[in-house]
């Protein structure tokens, strides 16, 4: 994580990436993740007023479901002013750049800017003209962090320990993001990880020590504690030369046949949408070790302890 992300010790004053942030930093966002989920989401009552007075706008240039709807009920459930910004019927749509729009929703007293766009980079070049907190809500192929850490915390609610835990990454590893902060956290927690992909969306850049690339998705599952499995982003590349969906799902397909080669306990992942019939059958997101679910209740504690963090009024400031 850049300097401008990360303040001494284990303060943050952005939250762009997952890659180079410590153990401790990741911890205490996990830690307070698990006592929001604890406090608030499994009460009736789940308004609090840790952030009453602030106000958030989510800044999202590309479709999202989970995302977004997560990050504006969590800056509601804490009581923030949450406002939901849409390029359709905006400036944008005369010409506006990003930095102008950006720079606009600042001065109208904005607390924090959550960013999603389809161009890698984009919140990290905003938060060095920005005074506000920014928060990547995903970033083309780069990285998307809070979907990291929900995963972590996914998995830690069934092992309570990500030391020597060995998550196999399946699917298309190129233009994941979800895939790179699932590494760069697992990793950082103490797992061992492999991506399993078609050998054209093996990223090379991500080979490291510890970190194991294959195409042998029947050898990477032998021994696997969590798998978590990615759809084709079609969005995000040129479709010239990818192997078709019947062969995609016969050879990395996670379909009924390969689910019985798993080991007992596994715990299957996916960030969604699901392409069932394609990446994942829908005989698999069934059982009851597949927790996607969880993941979509996880994301709203996660992004309310990265609200609270870069906005609470007992965050260190610089």
């Amino acid at each position: 994580m850049g300097s401008a992300s990360r303040k001494k010790g284990s303060a943050i004053r952005n939250l762009l990436q997952l890659e180079g942030m410590s153990r401790t930093a990741l911890e205490r966002l996990l830690d307070d993740a698990f006592r929001f989920k604890r406090d608030v989401m499994r009460k009736s009552g789940k308004k609090v007023g840790a952030l009453r007075g602030k106000a958030v706008v989510n800044l999202f240039f590309e479709a999202s479901t989970r995302t977004r709807t997560s990050f504006e009920l969590a800056g509601k459930y804490l009581g923030a002013d949450v406002v939901n910004f849409q390029e359709q019927g905006s400036s944008v749509e005369k010409g506006e750049t990003l930095y102008d729009t950006a720079e606009t929703i600042q001065a109208m007293g904005v607390d924090l800017l959550v960013v999603r766009h389809s161009t890698s980079g984009v919140p990290d070049r905003l938060q060095r003209y920005l005074q506000i907190p920014v928060v990547n809500a995903g970033d083309g192929s780069h990285e998307h962090p809070t979907q990291g850490l929900l995963d972590m915390m996914t998995v830690l609610e069934r092992t309570s320990t990500l030391d020597n835990v060995k998550l196999v990454i399946v699917g298309d590893i190129l233009h994941s993001r979800v895939a790179r902060s699932d590494l760069w956290g697992f990793v950082a927690m103490g797992a061992h990880v492999t991506l399993v992909a078609p050998p054209m969306w093996l990223a090379d850049g991500l080979s490291q020590s510890g970190v194991e690339l294959t195409s042998d998705l029947s050898h990477a599952i032998q021994d696997a504690d969590v798998l978590q499995v990615l759809r084709i982003q079609k969005e995000r590349q040129a479709m010239d030369g990818m192997p078709s969906l019947e062969e995609y799902r016969a050879r990395w397909g996670i379909t009924t046949e390969v689910a019985k080669r798993l080991r007992e306990n596994v715990i299957i992942l996916h960030p969604g949408p699901q392409n069932r019939g394609v990446e994942i059958d829908s005989e698999v997101i069934a059982r009851t070790r597949t927790r996607i679910l969880d993941q979509v209740e996880n994301g709203v504690s996660v992004r309310m302890a990265v609200l609270t963090r870069l906005m609470g009024d007992n965050h260190e400031r610089e």
